[in-house]
């Protein structure tokens, strides 16, 4: 899935949105053609979500690269089963995101997480598989979903982000049961 994909008025999706909720359609209009390019490596997106959470994106960038060069340039389950927990927290990791990657790392190996089945699976299927691991909860899968699989119809409701801006557009303090 190396393709570059561009949103814009003239796609499918946007044209619905526009159609669907005039306030959804100046946003849209305001922000213009997105353009961006599916990740290739699951097991490495999911690590460097991981890493991520509650964290800034230049810690987190700072931490991969870090990571990027502990495991000789690939992040990959052998990479992180060849370091010992002392090393990855002595990048800046806490233990407790420690303890998550080595759950994903588990999963992985063992098969109990074969990435090769996700594109036949329905997005809440995929959704169970990965937050049965411990440390990748729903905002985690649904980042993957969205940013690895490419899944259109993904609403990822718990991003703080995202709130923020459905109020913004919205003009409310309160955001509606999404479910």
């Amino acid at each position: 899935m190396s393709n570059v994909i561009t949103l814009d008025d003239s796609a499918e999706s946007v044209k619905h949105l526009c159609q669907k909720d005039k306030r959804l359609a100046k946003v849209i209009s305001m922000i213009g053609s997105i353009t961006y390019k599916p990740h290739e490596d699951s097991y490495r997106f999911l690590v460097e979500t991981i890493l991520g959470q509650m964290l800034s994106n230049k810690v987190t960038s700072i931490i991969s690269r870090r990571l990027e060069e502990l495991c000789s340039g690939s992040i990959t389950a052998l990479a992180i089963n060849s370091l010992t927990d002392n090393q990855l927290k002595s990048i800046g990791i806490s233990s407790s995101k420690v303890t998550y990657i080595r759950n994903l790392t588990t999963a992985v190996e063992s098969g109990e997480i074969d990435f090769s089945s996700f594109p036949n699976m329905s997005d809440s299927e995929v959704i169970k598989k990965l937050t049965s691991i411990r440390g990748i909860g729903n905002w985690t899968a649904k980042m993957y979903l969205i940013f690895v699989m490419n899944r259109i119809n993904v609403l990822p409701f718990e991003d703080v982000a995202f709130r923020q801006a459905f109020n913004w557009v919205y003009n409310t303090k309160k955001l509606v049961q999404l479910l």
